[in-house]
């Protein structure tokens, strides 16, 4: 990809807000050759120290845009990243690397130390950036080996391997192969090409996510002027869009949210935004209709796609301001053409009609290989070809797909949280996030976050919840307080071992 990029456009600007771990030299300007020629040097230094191919290489290490460009090395030698998020517990860590079947371990000193990572299931451990630690090899002390080209995978082998976000538990490790991950592509080029191309992009992803690596193809294919943020915070973010003044804007859901205060900021950092895109889940209205505002472009739109690790993006559309206005929000566009059937069944795997609610499946060329270690497991969501989303929704008579709800997350008396979180949010400007869960049995729980966790008016939440279905007292928890997977989604099962642990108290 950085070849690729690099012949045609190499000396095209990549500026990144924090300087990356192993060329700290090279500060925040880079160029696409240039960074060309770090994957490259990389990749000898990896050779050096005994990488070879068909080894698995595990990536945790801290957050930094050099995630990706370690990932690139690796495979360019013919082994294989397994990215892991910086955001895991060093036990959650350990457990996976375990289930690599002694794989490299690629980590830099710091968050090994941070984590307290058990390293005793790695074959090896290289060190990224740090002081040396016992034990352990210094990648930039290794000496750059010549290469005799890069390895390209085929089709159906593995490529990399990803993980879950892990909202239910331990992560599943997904093994994704060139031929998914170029089918994920295909459709996607076709809109870029007619969006991006003359376009500054910003990206704001979690670099260990399968997303990530589509997005920054589409940002190096056309020589634009790219930006990579590590730091999504608005104060941050603000100055750098400012400066910067991007066409393109990419970034998880939740962090839309968080960018909101940015509408209206000092220096206009979304004046120049054209273009928004927003992948895994649906978006709230308000974010939506508050961000298109913010442009001061000529008809802007919000494209969102909906997808997992494990199939990439299944659907897609866009929003304009005023399908923001008189939108209901959780239509997520519809079944990518050409590339992914989709159908809504029963609890019994029947179709269903349109309008009806029911389980999404989708029968798709971007589907992953497997679970790794959990073929079992990867096999039991597969129906006749069909595959098993998890999520709860329904198709209109347009054949626009509308989620409502993820399946474990149900709960019992709403018919979809998501949609009285949405109706909160647009009540409440003062939210930063509203999760309803389900606790003990009784009725739904609403649990808020403010911004700068100011505390909650009651008298407007009252006013706020009239006409909703019946819910429990509002619990109050500080935003930092929330668990959250690498790409800001809410982990709620874990939110709901929380409450029981205060007791339920705010």
């Amino acid at each position: 990809m950085f070849d690729k990029a690099a012949r045609t456009h190499a000396s095209a600007p990549v500026v990144l807000d924090t300087p990356l771990q192993v060329a700290p030299e090279g500060g925040t300007h880079w160029t696409v050759g240039a960074l060309a020629r770090l994957v490259r040097e990389l990749a000898g230094r990896l050779v050096s120290a005994g990488v070879r191919h068909g080894d698995r290489v595990a990536l945790y290490k801290t957050n930094n845009f050099d995630i990706a460009l370690l990932a690139a090395a690796v495979q360019r030698v013919g082994a294989v990243p397994a990215l892991l998020s910086p955001t895991l517990d060093g036990q959650t860590a350990a457990r996976l690397l375990e289930r690599l079947e002694r794989p490299w371990l690629l980590i830099d000193t710091p968050h090994l130390e941070a984590r307290g990572l058990d390293t005793s299931a790695a074959r090896r451990v290289l060190l990224s950036a740090g002081p040396a630690v016992a034990g352990a090899q210094v990648l930039g002390a290794q000496a750059v080996a010549s290469l005799a080209g890069t390895y390209r995978a085929r089709p159906d082998e593995p490529a990399f391997i990803s993980h879950t976000s892990g909202t239910t538990g331990v992560p599943k490790l997904v093994v994704q192969t060139p031929d998914a991950l170029w089918q994920r592509l295909r459709l996607q080029q076709v809109v870029a090409s007619r969006t991006w191309r003359r376009e500054p992009v910003a990206l704001c992803v979690s670099f260990v996510h399968a997303r990530f690596y589509s997005a920054l193809s589409l940002g190096l294919a056309y020589g634009n002027p790219l930006l990579v943020a590590v730091d999504a915070d608005p104060a941050v973010i603000g100055p750098l869009f400012a400066r910067h003044r991007p066409g393109v804007v990419e970034t998880q859901p939740n962090t839309f949210v968080d960018w909101e205060v940015l509408a209206g900021a000092a220096g206009g950092p979304l004046a120049n935004v054209r273009y928004y895109n927003a992948t895994f889940d649906a978006l709230h209205p308000r974010t939506v209709r508050t961000l298109l505002g913010a442009s001061e472009r000529r008809s802007p739109k919000f494209f969102q796609l909906y997808g997992q690790s494990e199939t990439g993006p299944v659907a897609g559309g866009w929003v304009t301001a005023r399908g923001a206005a008189e939108g209901g929000g959780r239509s997520v566009g519809w079944p990518l053409p050409g590339i992914v059937r989709m159908r809504i069944v029963d609890d019994g795997g029947r179709p269903v009609r349109s309008g009806t609610v029911g389980h999404i499946e989708v029968r798709s060329r971007t589907r992953a290989l497997t679970y790794l270690g959990e073929d079992e497991r990867f096999r039991r969501q597969l129906h006749d070809g069909w595959w098993a989303m998890g999520d709860l929704g329904f198709k209109d008579a347009l054949g626009r797909l509308h989620l409502l709800d993820r399946g474990v997350d149900q709960v019992e008396a709403v018919d979809s949280s998501l949609r009285v979180e949405d109706t909160l949010m647009a009540r409440l400007p003062e939210l930063r996030e509203i999760v309803i869960v389900g606790w003990g049995g009784g009725r739904p729980v609403p649990v808020a976050c403010t911004r700068d966790d100011a505390p909650l008016d009651p008298v407007r939440w009252q006013r706020a919840v009239a006409g909703l279905p019946a819910m429990e007292a509002v619990r109050q928890l500080p935003f930092d307080r929330v668990p959250r997977t690498a790409t800001w989604k809410v982990r709620r099962a874990e939110l709901v071992r929380l409450l029981a642990e205060d007791g339920g108290h705010d």
